[in-house]
C-alpha cells in the first residue's frame, strides 16, 4: 500500500512542522473516494437547487434565508471535502484540511438553522441559534488557528454540537412532524456511527466508508429540511 506522508504545518506559518499527518490510501481507495465525492457533489447540487426553488414557491422570505444558509453550508462541506481528500499531498493539502474540517462545523450549524427558526418560542430560538453558531465559530477558530493540535477535542465538539438539538426536543415535538424528527435523529445517528470509521485508521477504505456515512446522514437531514419547507 502506498503511504503518503506530509508534515503538519503548525503555528502561523504553513512551513513550520509539528508532527505528521498520514494518508494511508492506495490507488483503489482514492478512486473509490473520488466516486463517492463525485456522487455527493452532483447529487448535492441538484438537491440544493430543488430545495431553493421549492422554498421560493411555497415558503416565506425568512424561510428562503434560513434554507439558503443550510444549502450554503451543505455545498461548502461537499466541495471542500472533495477538494481536500482528492488533492495531491502538498502544503496546499494541509491548508485544505483546515478548511474541510471547519466546514463540518458550518454544516452542523447551518443544518440546525431551519429547525431552530421554526420554533415558536422566539427568545429561546434566538438564544439557541447564537449558542449553536457560537460553538461552531469556536471550533472553526481551533481548526484554523491551531491545526492538528486539538483533533480529539474537535471530534467531541462535532458530536456535542450535532446532538445539541436534544435541548430543543420538547419545543419541537409539537411543531415538527414526526417524519421530520425521525429524519433528523436518523441523520445524527448515521453521522455518529461514521465517526467510528473516521477514527479507524487501520481499516482499508475507512475514509470511503466515513464519507458514505456523511452522505447518508446529510441525505436524511436534507429530507427533513425539505419536509419542513413543504409542510
Amino acid at each position: 500500500m502506498t503511504v503518503f506522508r506530509l508534515k503538519q504545518l503548525a503555528s502561523d506559518s504553513v512551513h513550520a512542522a509539528a508532527g505528521a499527518v498520514r494518508w494511508n490510501y492506495d490507488k483503489v481507495e482514492m478512486i473509490a473516494d473520488g466516486v463517492v465525492h463525485a456522487v455527493g457533489i452532483s447529487t448535492g447540487l441538484v438537491a440544493a437547487t430543488v430545495l431553493v426553488v421549492l422554498t421560493a414557491i411555497y415558503a416565506s422570505a425568512v424561510d428562503i434565508v434560513v434554507v439558503s444558509i443550510y444549502v450554503a453550508g451543505l455545498l461548502s462541506m461537499l466541495v471542500l471535502s472533495a477538494t481536500y481528500n482528492l488533492w495531491p499531498v502538498s502544503p496546499t493539502k494541509w491548508v485544505l484540511r483546515r478548511l474541510d474540517h471547519s466546514a463540518i462545523y458550518v454544516l452542523i450549524a447551518a443544518t440546525y438553522t431551519p429547525f431552530i427558526a421554526a420554533l415558536q418560542d422566539h427568545l429561546f430560538a434566538a438564544a439557541l441559534l447564537v449558542g449553536v453558531w457560537g460553538v461552531a465559530i469556536f471550533g472553526i477558530v481551533l481548526k484554523l488557528r491551531w491545526p492538528g493540535r486539538f483533533d480529539a477535542l474537535s471530534i467531541g465538539l462535532y458530536l456535542a454540537l450535532g446532538w445539541s438539538g436534544a435541548m430543543m426536543y420538547n419545543s419541537v415535538i409539537g411543531v415538527l412532524p414526526k417524519g421530520v424528527l425521525g429524519c433528523v435523529i436518523a441523520g445524527g445517528i448515521l453521522y455518529s456511527l461514521g465517526v467510528i470509521f473516521h477514527s479507524w485508521r487501520r481499516l482499508r477504505f475507512q475514509n470511503v466508508i466515513w464519507h458514505c456515512f456523511v452522505l447518508l446522514g446529510a441525505g436524511f437531514h436534507y429530507t427533513a429540511v425539505l419536509d419542513l419547507v413543504l409542510t
